[in-house]
């Protein structure tokens, strides 16, 4: 049983890691704006932004069984990787993840800290969004680690 808990934070810690990375580091400035957009191009470039991202999590994952000898399954691999890229894509086309805040309550908070109107700026970094944007990808971590290492 100490194994299966290992296996499974070496996981967590690498997808967290490499989300961290991939989110703010690996996607490009295009990705980053266009991703929300409700067109083909938005599409893509979420898509491309999800790919990347997953490739960074592979990276990483990769790294962590080279170094410890961890063993990845193929399939729960890519089960978990698919699991975590959907649900990050679903989040990022932007209109989604607000409509749900709006639904469950969370609307007021979501829109915390959004740029002021007509400015485009926004008066700090720390928005709600952003953290309602974070803790949902976080939590598929969790799903996705659960099932890479089960």
């Amino acid at each position: 049983m100490t194994g299966d808990v290992a296996a499974f934070a070496a996981v967590f810690v690498a997808l967290f890691a490499a989300h961290s990375v991939g989110d703010h580091w690996v996607q490009t400035h295009k990705q980053a704006c266009g991703k929300g957009a409700p067109t083909v191009a938005g599409r893509l470039a979420c898509a491309m932004h999800v790919c990347t991202l997953a490739l960074t999590k592979l990276a990483a994952l990769a790294a962590v069984a080279a170094v410890t000898g961890l063993p990845l399954d193929l399939l729960p691999l890519l089960l978990g990787l698919a699991v975590d890229g959907l649900s990050h894509y679903w989040a990022d086309r932007r209109t989604t993840l607000a409509r749900l805040a709006e639904r469950i309550g969370k609307g007021d908070f979501y829109r915390l800290g959004a740029p002021r109107p007509g400015t485009g700026d926004a008066p700090h970094l720390g928005t709600g969004a952003y953290a309602l944007d974070q803790s949902w990808h976080i939590g598929w971590l969790f799903v996705a680690a659960l099932i890479i290492s089960a």
